[in-house]
C-alpha cells in the first residue's frame, strides 16, 4: 500500500506561482511512477505530468509544458509540482497519484488540494 497526501494549494493571482507537495508513505520503491492530475468542476480529470520515482524522466502535456515542473526528493519521500505563470484555466483540484510499473493505471491517489487562480 502507498499513501499520498497533497498540500500547498491556495488562491493565487494570474501570473503567479504555487508549489504543491505530495508526501509519500508506505511501500514505495523505484518501480513506481508518480503523477499529478487535476480536475476542474464539470470537466474530466487531466494529467499534468509524471515522473519516475528515481527522478530520471518527466513528461508533461502541452497545456502545462514550460510552466509546470515536477520534481522528487527521495530523501524526503516527497513529490513536488512547481506551477508558474498560472492562468485562471489552471483552477482545479490537484491530485497526486502513484503507479507501479506492473499496473496498467494509477492505483493510489491522494485526497487532492484546491488551486484557484484569480484573473
Amino acid at each position: 500500500q502507498v499513501q499520498l497526501a497533497e498540500s500547498g494549494g491556495g488562491l493565487v493571482q494570474a501570473g503567479g506561482s504555487l508549489r504543491l507537495s505530495c508526501a509519500v508513505s508506505g511501500r514505495i520503491d523505484p518501480h513506481y511512477a508518480m503523477g499529478w492530475f487535476r480536475q476542474a468542476p464539470g470537466k474530466e480529470r487531466e494529467a499534468v505530468g509524471a515522473i519516475t520515482w528515481s527522478g530520471g524522466g518527466t513528461i508533461y502535456p502541452d497545456s502545462v509544458k514550460g510552466r509546470f515542473t515536477i520534481s522528487i526528493d527521495n530523501a524526503k519521500n516527497t513529490v513536488y509540482l512547481q506551477m508558474n505563470s498560472l492562468k485562471p484555466e489552471d483552477t482545479a483540484v490537484y491530485f497526486c497519484a502513484a503507479r507501479h510499473y506492473a499496473d496498467g493505471e494509477f492505483r493510489y491517489w491522494g485526497q487532492g488540494t484546491q488551486v484557484t487562480v484569480a484573473s
